[in-house]
């Protein structure tokens, strides 16, 4: 069972349609590919989909799903960030992900470049990169109940410019301890956590969504998973999948989840 549920297309951030993502996905052998656009927020989202453009999204991608019957399967899905704002409902699946932190008033990017990262860090938590963190994982771990979503997205996305702890240090106590309190949070309430390789296709990393250590504070806490590529290419649809398997596998998981027509089911890894 060969498939990626984190994806975007032109109708948000992504750079091909979802008729051209159906095709590569197809050629690549996948089982099924399920879309994420990135839905409308509340937050200055560039890359969210503007609540007007939502329909032509969902249309788009049920043309796919028809087109390609019995021979891709398609999954019609969402990401809502923390901050989202109606998106009309009725999806196959929801992935939740915080991707601002708010604070007196103003929405701080997490991941939109390093140097809005450090302005934001400098300037509203002065120069306290934990603050920061604990900020940020205090909204991850209310994902679930803000988004309604299965799947929470990239984790540790706060370290996608943190490439072996240059800015900050991920061991730290006060980091650590935030970290683990949302896990803690997200073991309640039954939802899945991606490893995700986007950051992995974009350049900035070298290992995917989550740290090896905080994988395995997830499975320790009996946390499902699901391999994902947010992929805004065609081209990254299965990007450093097989990284990702041995990241599962080292951490002690042994199957993740994938999603069918009857919902999410457990396959091997």
């Amino acid at each position: 069972m060969i498939q990626n549920l984190h994806s975007h297309t032109t109708f948000c951030d992504g750079r091909n349609t979802p008729e051209e993502m159906a095709g590569a996905a197809v050629r690549l052998g996948m089982d099924a590919l399920g879309f994420s656009g990135h839905g409308p927020s509340n937050a200055p989202d560039d890359a969210a989909m503007a609540r007007s453009t939502v329909p032509a999204y969902r249309e788009a991608v049920l043309r796919v799903k028809e087109k390609y019957a019995g021979r891709l399967e398609v999954f019609l899905g969402i990401e809502r960030d923390w901050f989202w704002a109606p998106d009309g409902g009725d999806w196959d699946y929801v992935i939740g992900s915080v991707h601002y932190v708010e604070k007196d008033g103003a929405y701080l990017g997490v991941d939109h470049s390093e140097k809005v990262f450090l302005e934001n860090v400098e300037q509203r938590c002065g120069g306290d990169f934990y603050a920061f963190a604990e900020d940020y994982y205090r909204l991850v771990g209310e994902v679930p109940e803000r988004t309604g979503c299965q799947i929470v997205g990239h984790f540790d996305l706060i370290t996608k410019f943190n490439e072996g702890n240059r800015l900050f240090d991920t061991g730290h106590p006060r980091y650590v301890s935030a970290a683990l309190d949302a896990l803690d949070r997200l073991a309640e309430k039954g939802v899945i956590c991606e490893i995700n390789t986007g950051a992995m296709s974009r350049g900035y990393r070298s290992a995917p969504y989550p740290a090896p250590a905080l994988l395995r504070a997830m499975r320790e806490r009996n946390i499902p998973i699901c391999i994902t590529g947010d992929s805004h290419s065609a081209d990254a649809l299965l990007h450093a999948f097989p990284q990702a398997v041995g990241l599962a596998r080292s951490c002690g998981y042994r199957e993740r989840m994938v999603l069918t027509r009857e919902g999410f089911v457990p396959a091997a890894l």
